[in-house]
């Protein structure tokens, strides 16, 4: 596996090697000594999720408080989404800043966000099947979001508004600027 730092550089491209002849292909999609050695730190994931979602469903960008905060392994199994990640570290040098990296089925690419994070997608194709690690449990207390179209983030989510779907939460999401609670950068 690479691990390719990202222009968040704790944000984290993760590209396996795949083996694949006329029969199909094997892949590793997680190697915990090799992640935490690339990470620098032990990550204990303890929940996998999945979702299917049709073209222009754009689920995010969702992010927990602490105790429950999550860092997440995202991966796409069939289909292709445009993944993003958005730095929401009090004090962090690139605060509000976010990485956006295409997921497919075809480049088998995961990316690493660690807690400190908001996280969302939307989905480029027909439909995509979306699977992530994390490593805390989902608490109803701790969910938050951040909106998705704040224009301080100038994200580009590669579909017009009109072909946007997204659920009546994230549409009433807060700008950056109205942040429901957050990290401290560094701790």
């Amino acid at each position: 596996m690479n691990f390719i730092p990202q222009s968040i550089p704790d944000v984290i491209l993760v590209q396996p090697k795949v083996w694949g002849d006329d029969r199909g292909y094997f892949v590793e999609t997680f190697r915990q000594d090799k992640f935490e050695e690339a990470i620098g730190y032990k990550v204990d994931f303890c929940q996998d999720n999945e979702s299917k979602s049709i073209k222009g469903v754009l689920r995010g960008l969702h992010y927990q408080l602490p105790p429950f905060a999550q860092s997440k392994l995202v991966r796409v199994i069939d289909g292709r989404v445009l993944d993003v990640a958005v730095d929401i570290r009090m004090g962090s040098p690139t605060f509000g800043q976010h990485v956006a990296v295409e997921l497919s089925a075809e480049n088998k690419q995961q990316l690493f966000i660690p807690q400190g994070f908001a996280h969302g997608f939307v989905v480029l194709s027909d439909s995509a099947i979306f699977a992530y690690k994390v490593d805390s449990y989902y608490s109803p207390e701790c969910d938050r979001g951040l909106a998705f179209n704040d224009p301080t983030l100038q994200i580009d989510w590669q579909l017009s508004a009109d072909e946007l779907k997204l659920s009546e939460k994230d549409k009433k999401q807060p700008n950056l600027s109205n942040l429901d609670g957050g990290f401290e950068y560094g701790k």
